[in-house]
């Protein structure tokens, strides 16, 4: 057999193999995240999806098309798809070439087994630097990845709401309320749903970041999930429990996705509380794959256009918090984004790593809460 007849087999087996783990993977991710946004006005999921963008196939720079994976987490898909045309369009007229992208949405821990699975993602843009972290111990990202790309790899970003019932029958107006005899909060399991643990760790922060320590965060946090009358496996059944069913006084979901749901013309009221959360999610080139792809070139620049002004501003007008500060200062950002006062951060709590291991570990404080509330 000749050399190029052994390079044709290789490839058309590579091809193949990547057709089968992305018809895996969207049959597996199917359904997972449904938005408020969606909830609130059309009824349709925001669940895992692959859809192509005009503009690359896996070659070297001097091919006229190169094609890029994007596989992200389900609340960026709006956003993405203003970006993309932009991203194509100016790669067209500075290199001549056309770039296609490969489209994936869904559960941010979803995707992350995809992808270590074999989903062959050239780019990743997902819920929480955790999960981008465990794509790298399975040696698909080089360590380091977060300090190639400015704001330490967080591309963009919210806060945590709190949305009530109309009229707020409640008076629902803090993270304390949440502790109230009588109400009852929808939130999905953090040991299943990347939301889910960002709920967790706003509750835990509005404590510590007011002068509490574990002892009273611990008491807080149980008396909240004590108000829990179900522990849903994702965001999406949260949302349907919420929204659909009827049930619970109040449900803590994104920002981004209430200001979504409000563009979109739902009528949904909530409260972003003084003391916050950065619910901050990462972006990073999955090297494994880009080398192999030979497109590592076109992945990077398109990491590098998602910090422009004109990306960013994509981002904002879909509800997300611009990580550049020239344009948070803007009064266009400050009109839409309430002011928070006291704002924590996973750094604050050593990292994805320690969090995990502390609060979702198996015996961790969730398990402790849950087991007390099943006493």
């Amino acid at each position: 057999m000749t050399l190029w007849q052994r390079i044709y087999q290789r490839s058309l087996s590579n091809y193949k193999r990547v057709k089968s783990f992305q018809s895996l993977a969207s049959l597996f991710l199917v359904g997972i995240f449904l938005s408020v946004a969606v909830a609130a006005c059309s009824g349709n999921t925001a669940s895992n999806s692959t859809t192509e963008t005009p503009g690359a196939s896996p070659v070297a720079a001097n091919k006229q098309n190169v094609e890029l994976t994007l596989v992200s987490f389900a609340v960026t898909k709006a956003a993405h798809e203003a970006i993309i045309p932009k991203f194509v369009s100016k790669w067209q007229q500075e290199h001549q070439q056309t770039v296609t992208f490969k489209q994936s949405y869904g559960g941010s821990g979803s995707q992350t087994r995809a992808i270590i699975d074999g989903l062959e993602a050239d780019v990743v843009h997902l819920a929480l630097a955790g999960d981008t972290q465990k794509i790298e111990k399975a040696g698909l990202i080089q360590p380091g990845w977060e300090n190639e790309v400015p704001n330490n790899g967080i591309v963009s970003k919210s806060v945590a709401a709190i949305i009530t019932r109309p009229g707020n029958p409640k008076g629902i107006k803090t993270w304390e309320d949440l502790a109230k005899d009588g109400t009852k909060l929808i939130t999905a399991d953090p040991k299943t749903s990347g939301i889910a643990k960002w709920n967790f760790l706003a509750l835990w922060n509005s404590v510590i970041k007011t002068g509490g320590d574990d002892t009273k965060a611990t008491a807080f946090v149980t008396k909240v999930y004590n108000n829990v009358p179900i522990l849903t496996k994702d965001a999406r059944e949260a949302t349907d429990a919420f929204a659909k069913q009827g049930q619970g006084d109040a449900l803590i979901n994104y920002e981004n996705e209430v200001i979504l749901a409000q563009q979109k013309g739902g009528k949904v009221e909530y409260i972003i509380p003084d003391v916050n959360i950065s619910i901050d999610n990462p972006v990073a080139v999955v090297d494994k794959n880009v080398d192999k792809h030979g497109n590592r070139e076109v992945a990077e620049a398109f990491v590098k256009f998602l910090y422009s002004p004109p990306a960013q501003e994509e981002f904002v007008k879909l509800g997300f918090r611009p990580v550049d500060e020239k344009l948070s200062q803007t009064k266009e950002v400050t009109a839409k984004f309430p002011k928070v006062k006291t704002l924590g951060t996973v750094q604050d709590y050593g990292g994805w790593d320690a969090v995990d291991e502390k609060f979702f570990a198996d015996g961790g404080v969730f398990d402790k809460i849950i087991a007390q509330k099943q006493r």
